[in-house]
């Protein structure tokens, strides 16, 4: 008999999620190598290495211990040890590492763009080239650009009439908690800036032209985009 509210297949034992995994590991090595604070850790190549993990988890759990007080990222620099005295040794609890949301979004987004192609309406497609020319207005200022590209994504789901597709989205977006937001301050570039207002009009013109298969193409090479400059080097 299933526990209440619980679902198919939960035991109710949670499995550590894979950045914090990979944390334990770096601070594991940190003690081991008698790397002091102060110090400098072993690039993100050479730790990825050591560790056998992928660059991306990588650096999620580099963000975690940051967050946690462990180390320090250091723009153009590296990655440090923290000096603060009385480091704590458990890690704060962020939700599902920024990567893994990515990589949920790639999937279902691409595919709600496609849908929006094939039904949305005049009134649906106005509203997702608002939230567009919003970002455009607002790209110099941080906290309205980043929800006038929350307002993008809902629109495009708005678009599909399917409320529980909406509901999906909303729940990816606030998924975007502390991890994601400090690895975006370290590693967001204006280059990703810019292009990223370019990917968003062709999303939008693919919707307007109501072509399902370059709708889900514009999306997934969007948010592929993300991935590849918040993950490499």
């Amino acid at each position: 008999m299933l526990k209440k509210n619980s679902l198919p297949g939960e035991s109710g034992v949670h499995e550590p999620r894979l950045y914090r995994v990979v944390a334990d590991r770096i601070q594991g090595l940190i003690a081991d190598e008698q790397i002091g604070p102060g110090e400098r850790l072993p690039s993100e190549r050479d730790l990825a290495a050591k560790l056998s993990v992928s660059r991306a988890s990588l650096r999620e759990a580099l963000i975690a211990l940051e967050l946690g007080g462990v180390i320090e990222v250091r723009g153009g620099s590296g990655v440090y040890v923290s000096e603060k005295p009385d480091v704590p040794a458990d890690l704060p609890e962020v939700g599902p590492g920024p990567f893994e949301v990515l990589s949920a979004r790639r999937l279902i987004e691409s595919e709600v763009a496609a849908i929006a192609a094939r039904v949305a309406t005049d009134s649906a497609i106005d509203a997702i080239l608002k939230a567009v020319l919003e970002m455009e207005k607002n790209h110099a200022n941080y906290s309205s650009n980043e929800q006038a590209d929350r307002n993008f994504h809902l629109s495009i789901a708005r678009a599909t009439g399917n409320s529980a597709l909406v509901g999906t989205i909303e729940y990816l977006w606030d998924q975007r908690g502390r991890l994601w937001h400090k690895l975006k301050e370290h590693f967001q570039t204006e280059e990703l800036r810019q292009q990223t207002l370019t990917d968003h009009r062709n999303i939008l013109e693919a919707i307007a032209a109501h072509d399902p298969a370059e709708a889900r193409r514009a999306m997934r090479a969007h948010l592929e985009r993300v991935t590849r400059t918040f993950s490499r080097g």
